[in-house]
């Protein structure tokens, strides 16, 4: 896939899936504008060739003000914008505190809309874009304990299929990947985390744990996002839109 001569925002790509994708996109001839809120941004963006633009997404008007930085450093062409940052944290609905659930909905679903929002119109003007949104596996199912990452991540989900349909006639499509268990360092701290609460072998954790429902007992890796992130932001798929599409290793197969 050639994407050369295009610019592509993606969040989140200090590390994990995001700087996969980063990596990928570089590859393929794009500029790169890497955006994150630790200085691992800055370490990607320098080895791809790219440019770190820090923001916290957990702010409103940090996230408007990447849009337009990124509008600004692109001389006003983004034509690609993954969004993948994300955040995680385990309670009971009863227990979970308030300002956590909201600081999650904003970094995963407040903050692609307002960058969908706010970098539409120049893709529109260019007559071609892709938006990518990094969603779940649950994003189409739920787990216990989860509420704040699932609500955004169905949310998302929504929000994918409605852009779809109101860009379609702009030569943009707007889709979303939705893995199961991704090997980045959030997914291996909570590995270490069960393995010691539950006194086994983390490789028991993965296969008896976490992937209890999967076909395919082993984690994901970020490469293999990044591939189908680089083929739906590629011209190739320019007939498939406001979809979900999984990465599950036979999760929703049964």
């Amino acid at each position: 896939m050639d994407l050369t001569g295009k610019t592509a925002l993606i969040t989140g790509a200090g590390s994990g899936i995001g700087e996969a994708v980063a990596r990928a996109f570089a590859r393929a001839g794009a500029r790169v504008l890497v955006n994150d809120l630790q200085e691992s941004g800055a370490r990607v963006a320098g080895e791809v060739g790219g440019t770190f633009l820090k923001a916290d997404l957990a702010d409103m008007v940090a996230v408007r003000d990447l849009a337009r930085r990124a509008l600004q450093g692109a001389a006003g062409r983004v034509d690609l914008l993954v969004n993948n940052a994300g955040l995680q944290h385990v309670a009971p609905v009863e227990a979970f505190s308030e300002e956590v659930w909201a600081r999650m909905i904003q970094v995963m679903l407040v903050a692609p809309f307002q960058l969908i929002k706010h970098l539409v119109p120049a893709m529109k003007a260019n007559g071609w874009g892709r938006i990518v949104n990094i969603s779940s596996l649950h994003g189409v199912v739920a787990s216990p304990y989860k509420t704040a990452y699932i609500s955004a991540k169905h949310g998302l989900m929504g929000l994918t299929k409605a852009v779809a349909l109101e860009v379609a006639g702009h030569g943009i499509t707007a889709n979303a990947i939705c893995p199961a268990y991704v090997r980045t360092p959030l997914v291996e701290s909570q590995i270490r985390d069960q393995a010691r609460t539950h006194g086994i072998s983390e490789d028991e954790v993965v296969r008896k744990i976490m992937l209890e429902p999967a076909a395919v007992k082993r984690l994901i890796e970020p490469s293999e996002v990044a591939d189908l992130a680089l083929y739906l932001a590629s011209e190739r798929a320019s007939a498939i839109t406001g979809a979900g599409h999984l990465i599950d290793l036979g999760w929703t197969a049964r």
